[in-house]
């Protein structure tokens, strides 16, 4: 996958677009259409560096990353002028943040009082928080209440999902730091005002109480009383500085996520720091390998490397963000803001050159005694940072992607803070997608598995009830596995024990395609059958979800089939022909867990969501290598939660030439899902010319008035197979 990033201008507007070139030239015209609403066959794509027309992947090699698109129902010229005139307005507007960054430096000097060290006494219990986590027996409390396998496999299945099957010690890392985030955003509890220590109810503040010596033992040297609503019980809530009481109490405000997250990053290796906010708020950063530069990690949102969040999303003015570590401070606003010339005028604690020789002098003496080799080694880093904080400074922010409000505390209290931002949902969200391919031939190879497994009941003429059963041990063999240590799986069948394992034992030639498409494999031993790995393990970690929800389907649907025979192995009991490997790309997806290709991936816990489809979005999948399939079913499952969000009114349509132009394959009105992972099965009346890109347009979402989003639970698309038989 060779990626490449494009600004294109179009109307007065710049796009940011991220293109995969081995997708073809034909989706980058598609993705511009979902952007600028100009239809592939009318647009013109420009280099605007020397005005080269662009119309094959050959020519995107030799033009730099500024295009222009133009409609060929446009005026020329005139689209030229407004570029330049965009342009123009871009420098002036440049040129102005610059003057206003020169006024503010130049009148901080006159309002900011004498430095007398207040800045640098600020800092220094924080430069003694952080030695904490270098705390052997800190680090090692925290590691062991986590679930690192657990973890280790999530990250390799996120990577698996993305094609990523041998993925390097860097991108292992980077996927379970990740993991540990949403870990530890799961694990760890908010706490506005504590529960009763004596009846589990609601308390009222009454202010603040005198710290014990057990509680400043672990650093409490502030504690707030709650009296109960319903019984005469105080409770305490002391607000504990040590991050070793806090691996235990596993509760807190943002300062007690930031300081215990910060130790579990510490724990398992990463270059960590604590970024406190003056403006009271504190997250974390950590070193990637992979990215090659520092991340931004917030474990009260669960949010990482979104630095504009605060600014942007919590409309915070920010004055001073100072990055903490075992080896330095620095001051990291830049990174936090595209604002900077408000953000002088809010510097008033001390002067930009009394403030950079503070930290200069605790960064010495956090760096004194170490080698001349590692000092070179972060000072190179030191600086490497700098110039990329200093390039990103001025920078347009992405405007199709939407930064939430604060989501964690209690909605009033974040009401005063003024954090609540205008995203009532709260949600991450992109509004021009990137292409994305689906990594889901294993969803197909299990939907095609089953053929064999009840071609061989039919011809056994098993009753129902036997296949049930049957299946019913298969699908307690799978979720054995499941459980069991993802790089060991193994679980053991006894053919001894009734008729039905032992049917079971007898049948398994006909499960080989299913063990196939798990990557699973039988061994005999002693008079048992083993099932157990056959290859890379991970594969068979992204396999048995999509597997058990597939058999959950099966059983469902065979309990509601009146005879098993040849006939009624067909859609709704059995998904075969399912087109996979395409690529998609969507009107909008919620970022990182409602992604388009959620919808794809055979799994019923995940999801597509648009947090602005309901009264409107779109979904294209385009089949791979352009192979041309005729469509003769889909299948739209219901999402985890939220009915108003379902889909009501939709159409789906077919290309043959890449996107360029569609023609009706089916329309839906007045769908109602009645229940949550309920799947709806379409047939196509007249399928039509065969398709090599199809396109779903929802017109509404099942409740509009009360919500803007729409979600699918999953989209499987079935063509017609070689061989004639339909699905």
């Amino acid at each position: 996958m060779v990626e490449r990033k494009f600004q294109v201008r179009h109307n007065g507007s710049t796009f940011d677009v991220d293109y995969d070139t081995n997708d073809g030239f034909e989706v980058l015209k598609i993705q511009l259409f979902s952007l600028t609403s100009v239809p592939p066959d009318q647009q013109k794509i420009l280099g605007v560096d020397d005005n080269r027309t662009v119309s094959t992947d050959s020519d995107l090699v030799d033009v730099s990353e500024k295009l222009r698109l133009v409609s060929i129902n446009e005026d020329h010229e005139g689209e030229k002028e407004e570029v330049e005139a965009e342009l123009l307005k871009c420098d002036e507007e440049l040129a102005r943040m610059l003057q206003a960054e020169e006024e503010a430096l130049l009148f901080q000097q006159y309002v900011v009082a004498e430095d007398n060290g207040q800045f640098e006494q600020r800092l220094r219990p924080y430069v003694d928080q952080v030695r904490l986590y270098e705390d052997p027996v800190r680090q090692e409390a925290a590691r062991k209440t986590v679930p690192v396998e657990e973890l280790e496999e999530k990250a390799l299945v996120s990577l698996a999902k993305e094609g990523n099957f041998s993925p390097s010690k860097a991108e292992q890392d980077h996927a379970f730091l990740l993991q540990l985030l949403f870990w530890f955003k799961q694990s760890f509890r908010w706490v506005h005002a504590p529960s009763c220590d004596g009846c589990g109810n609601q308390t009222t503040s009454q202010g603040m109480g005198v710290a014990l010596p057990s509680e400043i033992h672990f650093g409490a040297s502030r504690v707030e009383i709650y009296r109960c609503d319903f019984c005469p019980t105080i409770t305490r809530f002391p607000r504990y500085n040590d991050p070793l009481k806090l691996v235990e109490t596993r509760r807190g405000r943002c300062g007690e996520w930031a300081n215990c997250f910060t130790l579990y990053c510490r724990a398992f290796g990463f270059e960590s720091r604590l970024i406190v906010d003056f403006t009271d708020h504190v997250w974390t950063e950590c070193f990637s390998s992979f990215l090659g530069r520092w991340m931004h990690l917030d474990p009260c949102e669960g949010v990482y490397d979104k630095p504009l969040l605060y600014e942007k999303g919590w409309n915070k003015k920010l004055n001073y963000v100072i990055a903490i570590a075992k080896d330095g401070v620095c001051d990291v606003t830049k990174r936090y803001t595209r604002k900077w010339h408000e953000v002088l005028s809010r510097r008033n604690i001390t002067t930009e050159s009394a403030l950079s020789s503070a930290l200069n002098k605790i960064t010495q003496e956090c760096r004194r005694g170490f080698t001349s080799q590692v000092l070179s080694v972060l000072e190179d880093r030191d600086e490497k940072e700098r110039q990329a904080i200093e390039r990103d400074l001025h920078t347009t922010v992405d405007a199709s992607i939407s930064l939430p409000g604060r989501l964690s505390g209690d909605k009033e209290w974040r009401k005063l803070r003024l954090e609540i931002g205008s995203d009532e949902n709260g949600s991450l969200s992109c509004s021009s997608c990137p292409v994305r391919v689906c990594v889901d031939e294993h969803v197909t190879g299990l939907y095609n598995a089953f053929l064999p497994l009840f071609s061989h009941f039919v011809k056994e003429e098993l009753p129902k009830s036997k296949v049930l059963e049957v299946l019913g041990i298969v699908k307690g063999i799978l979720k054995d596995l499941q459980k069991s240590p993802f790089r060991t799986r193994r679980a053991s069948l006894d053919s001894g024990l009734n008729s039905s394992q032992s049917f079971v034992c007898q049948a398994l030639p006909s499960f080989y395609e299913l063990l196939n498409a798990l990557s699973l494999k039988k061994v005999d031993t002693d008079g048992k059958v083993d099932i157990c790995l056959a290859g890379n393990p991970v594969k068979a970690s992204v396999a048995l979800p999509v597997a058990l929800d597939a058999l959950d389907y099966t059983l469902s649907n065979l309990k509601n089939c009146e005879n098993l025979s040849e006939a009624s192995l067909s859609l709704p009991l059995l998904k075969l022909n399912r087109i996979h490997s395409g690529s998609v790309l969507a009107s909008g997806e919620e970022i990182p867990f409602g992604i388009a290709t959620a919808a794809f991936d055979g799994i019923r816990t995940t999801k597509w969501e648009e947090p602005n489809g309901a009264r409107g979005c779109w979904i294209i999948y385009k089949a791979s290598d352009n192979l041309k399939h005729k469509l003769v079913a889909y299948e739209l499952m219901s999402a985890n939660d939220a009915p108003e969000r379902d889909p009501m009114d939709w159409v789906l349509e077919g290309s043959d030439d890449g996107g360029s132009s569609w023609h009706l394959l089916d329309k839906q009105t007045s769908q109602i899902f009645d229940e949550r992972f309920q799947r709806g099965t379409y047939k196509i009346a007249s399928p039509g010319v065969p398709s090599n890109a199809f396109r779903f347009r929802f017109l509404a979402a099942r409740d509009v008035n009360s919500n803007s989003r729409l979600q699918i639970g999953s989209i499987d698309l079935y063509s017609e197979a070689i061989d004639g038989r339909n699905v």
